[in-house]
C-alpha cells in the first residue's frame, strides 16, 4: 500500500516539474485537452440548462394547455402551407363560449387577440412598437401574471368592454419615467383613451410568444370596438386548459370535434384551424439538442485526439531523457509494474490538468451567463465527473504506450545510454 502511494506521489511530483520545465511544449500539448474537454463539458452544461430552462417555463404555462388559432406552430405533415393558413377563419368568442358549454374536461377557454406594434402615448411621451393583449376572463389563469402595482383587470372590466389596462414593465418605464405613479394615469393608443390601473412585474419572453414587458393588457370586449377582429391581418389565439388529471390528448379530441362542428368542416376536410402545444416545440428542441451535442463531441473528439498525441509525445520525450534513470531504477529492483505506472499516471495527471482548466473555464462562462446576461448555467455533478473520466481515459490511452516503452527497457541498455 505505501509502495502504490509512493508511485502515485512521485508520478504526481514529476508530471508537475514537467509543466515547469517545459512550459511552452507543455501548454501546447495541453491545449488540445483544455478545448477538448472545454468543448464537451461547456456543450452538454448548455444543452442541460437550457433543457431545465425549458423545463420550468413548460411548468409554469402549463404543458396542458391548447392553443388555438390560424398558424400551426410547426409544419402539419409536409409544406408548411402560409397561404391556406393565413385565410382561415378567426376564432371568436362563441369557440370560447362552445367548448365551455360541450367539452366537460376543458377547465378554462379564453381568447386573446394580439395587436402588434402598437404607438402608446402619455402626455408628450410615447413608446413604440408595444404589443397589445386583448384578453377575455380567465387569460390570466392560463398564462402567468404577476401584478408589481396596482391591480389585474377584473370581470366588470373584460365583459364589460371598459377602457381599464394593465401596463408591462418595459411600457410603463417609457410612458412613466422615475418615480412617477402610473395609476389612475390616462393613456392612448387605436385613437382611445385608457386608464392604467396595474403594473405587471418583469417577466421576459415566454414560450408561448408572450412578451408582457413590452406590453398593454386590456379587454377583448373593447379592443372589438376600434379593430377588426375578424380581419386576416389579427389572429386571435383560442386558449384551452384541460381539468386537473385529464390527459390533454383526450381534451384535444374532444376540442377539435366541436371546432369542426361549429364550423361546418365536411368528413375528410382538413381543420381550418390549428391546434398547438408546448410540447410540440420542445420536442422540436429535444433534436436540435442532440445535434447540438453531436457536434460538440466531434469537435472536442477531434481535439482530445490533438491533445492525446501531445501528451503522448511529452511523455515519449521523458521516458528518453529518464532512460539512465529507468535503468538505475530497474538495476535496484523496481518491477516493470512500477515503472509502467509511475509514467501511466504521470501521463494521467497532465491530461487531468489539461481537463480541470477546461472544466474552469466552463464554471466562469456559466457564472457570466447566469449573472450578467439572466441566463442560468449550472455545471452539474455528472457534467464534472464526465470532465474528469474523460481526461482519465484520454491520459490512459496517450500514455500507455510510451509507459510500456519505459518498462520494457534493458537495465544495462539504459544505464549506458547517452
Amino acid at each position: 500500500m505505501n509502495n502504490i502511494a509512493q508511485i502515485i506521489g512521485t508520478s504526481i511530483v514529476q508530471a508537475f516539474l514537467e509543466l515547469k520545465a517545459n512550459k511552452l511544449r507543455t501548454f501546447l500539448s495541453l491545449l488540445g485537452i483544455t478545448i477538448g474537454i472545454f468543448c464537451i463539458i461547456a456543450v452538454k452544461t448548455v444543452v442541460d440548462s437550457l433543457k431545465n430552462n425549458i423545463q420550468k417555463e413548460m411548468a409554469s404555462l402549463g404543458s396542458n394547455v391548447l392553443y388555438i388559432g390560424r398558424w400551426p406552430w410547426m409544419d402539419e405533415g409536409g409544406e408548411y402551407k402560409w397561404w391556406e393558413y393565413m385565410r382561415r377563419p378567426s376564432m371568436g368568442p362563441t369557440e370560447v363560449k362552445t367548448i365551455l358549454a360541450q367539452v366537460p374536461d376543458a377547465a378554462i377557454a379564453t381568447l386573446c387577440l394580439n395587436t402588434r406594434r402598437m404607438n402608446v402615448k402619455h402626455d408628450d411621451l410615447e413608446v413604440q412598437n408595444i404589443t397589445g393583449y386583448a384578453v377575455m376572463p380567465d387569460f390570466e389563469k392560463i398564462q402567468s401574471i404577476d401584478i408589481n402595482l396596482g391591480r389585474y383587470l377584473s370581470i366588470s372590466d373584460l365583459e364589460g368592454g371598459s377602457n381599464a389596462v394593465v401596463l408591462g414593465s418595459e411600457a410603463c418605464k417609457g410612458l412613466f419615467p422615475g418615480s412617477l405613479n402610473p395609476l389612475g394615469k390616462t393613456i392612448s393608443f387605436h385613437g382611445k383613451k385608457f386608464n392604467v390601473v396595474g403594473v405587471l412585474k418583469k417577466a421576459g419572453e415566454n414560450m408561448a410568444g408572450f412578451d408582457f414587458d413590452n406590453s398593454v393588457i386590456f379587454s377583448y370586449y373593447m379592443a372589438s370596438s376600434f379593430v377588426n377582429v375578424k380581419s386576416l391581418n389579427y389572429d386571435p389565439l383560442l386558449a384551452v386548459k384541460s381539468a386537473n388529471g385529464k390527459d390533454v390528448d383526450d381534451v384535444k379530441y374532444e376540442v377539435e370535434g366541436v371546432l369542426r362542428r361549429i364550423r361546418k368542416v365536411r368528413p375528410g376536410q382538413g381543420n381550418n384551424f390549428a391546434i398547438n402545444q408546448l410540447s410540440q416545440v420542445s420536442s422540436r428542441i429535444e433534436s436540435i439538442f442532440v445535434s447540438i451535442n453531436i457536434g460538440g463531441f466531434f469537435i472536442g473528439f477531434f481535439s482530445l485526439i490533438v491533445g492525446a498525441f501531445g501528451i503522448a509525445n511529452i511523455m515519449f520525450v521523458t521516458v528518453k531523457e529518464r532512460t539512465k534513470i529507468i535503468g538505475l531504477k530497474k538495476a535496484i529492483g523496481a518491477r516493470k509494474a512500477s515503472i509502467m505506472w509511475e509514467f501511466l499516471l504521470e501521463a494521467i495527471v497532465l491530461c487531468l490538468v489539461g481537463g480541470a482548466i477546461g472544466i474552469i473555464i466552463v464554471l466562469l462562462l456559466s457564472y457570466l451567463l447566469t449573472y450578467a446576461f439572466d441566463f442560468e448555467v449550472s455545471l452539474s455533478f455528472f457534467n464534472f465527473f464526465l470532465g474528469i473520466m474523460v481526461s482519465v481515459v484520454v491520459g490512459v490511452l496517450s500514455g500507455i504506450i510510451p509507459a510500456w516503452t519505459a518498462s520494457r527497457l534493458d537495465p544495462v541498455v539504459a544505464i549506458r545510454s547517452n
